[in-house]
């Protein structure tokens, strides 16, 4: 008979308890891990967190003003003084890219929030009571969705005028619908599950089942659709900057900067066009990849396989 000093060790049979990691160790190693099972995920993230740091910290990168001129130094290239060159007013691009970029993910990030808030109250709301309310919140979405979104917001800022808080209302606003099904089907199949009855027999009521075992259990839907809809918000507020309906100047825009002079001086500096174009392109990609990303990470059902 093997002694028991002889027996092999619980670590050595692959039972090892896990380590339970809290705080920042934690943290780094959720992101470790996040970067190994989603590589073009963490790559869309550090992009995003380095145009979010850039975009927040842009007085502190940059030695010039969004408006400041210099026209001794028009239609210049990119070059040591000036990163991406100068437009045909002697402006720095690097700079104008930075505050362009903080202005568009601002209003894109305050927008989605607003929007994912009501979409998802709605769906909560709708999702989890069925019925005639279900119905006509229904029929009120699709009306929402078959209106042409960009037209109704140039309509509309038309006649408001165009300013930050406008565009942040009105483009949250009409991209709440869009939202509001993904959301609801989610609720629609949460609601059937034998937990959400176990705590209905036990007595709990409508708003602590919605708030306590519903909402957290579409979180990952809601943060997912947050992700995708910010790319396309962002696309849609460089759509306005570029039709004329975006922030008044003097604040630079992505959108406007690809119109106007962007197309202008075309032919003499390129990169007046190339940078902003470059930009946005690149952020509605990296928020697409990291929404695909978040999305298996986030869902319960999903989590254990991988």
């Amino acid at each position: 008979m093997a002694s028991e000093s002889n027996a092999p060790s619980a670590a050595a049979l692959g039972y090892a308890p896990r380590v339970q990691r809290t705080g920042a160790t934690g943290a780094l190693f959720g992101l470790g891990r996040f970067a190994r099972r989603k590589p073009l995920g963490f790559a869309g993230l550090v992009f995003l967190a380095v145009i979010g740091f850039g975009a927040v910290f842009a007085p502190l990168l940059t030695s010039y003003g969004y408006a400041d001129t210099d026209f001794t130094a028009r239609l210049n290239g990119p070059s040591a003084a000036h990163y991406f060159g100068t437009d045909n007013l002697g402006r720095d691009l690097f700079s104008r890219v930075l505050y362009g970029a903080r202005v568009s993910l601002g209003i894109s990030f305050a927008a989605v929030l607003l929007a994912k808030v009501i979409a998802t109250t709605v769906a909560l709301f709708t999702g989890y009571y069925g019925g005639w309310i279900d119905k006509v919140g229904q029929r009120f979405v699709d009306l929402a969705i078959a209106l042409p979104r960009l037209i109704i917001l140039i309509t509309l800022i038309g006649l408001m005028g165009p300013s930050v808080s406008t565009m942040i209302i009105l483009v949250g606003l009409t991209n709440a619908p869009s939202s509001v099904r993904l959301i609801r089907s989610a609720v629609v199949s949460v609601r059937e599950e034998p937990y959400i009855e176990a705590a209905r027999a036990l007595g709990a009521t409508d708003r602590r089942i919605i708030l306590q075992h519903l909402l957290p259990n579409i979180f990952h839907i809601v943060m997912f659709s947050a992700t995708v809809t910010l790319g396309a918000v962002i696309l849609i507020v460089a759509s306005l900057g570029f039709l004329g309906y975006g922030v008044p100047p003097p604040q630079p825009d992505l959108g406007a900067m690809l119109s106007g002079t962007g197309l202008t001086y075309m032919r003499q500096n390129p990169w007046m066009a190339v940078w902003p174009g470059t930009v946005i392109t690149l952020v509605v990609f990296a928020f697409n990849v990291l929404g695909d990303a978040l999305r298996d990470v986030l869902d319960p059902r999903l989590r254990g396989s991988r």
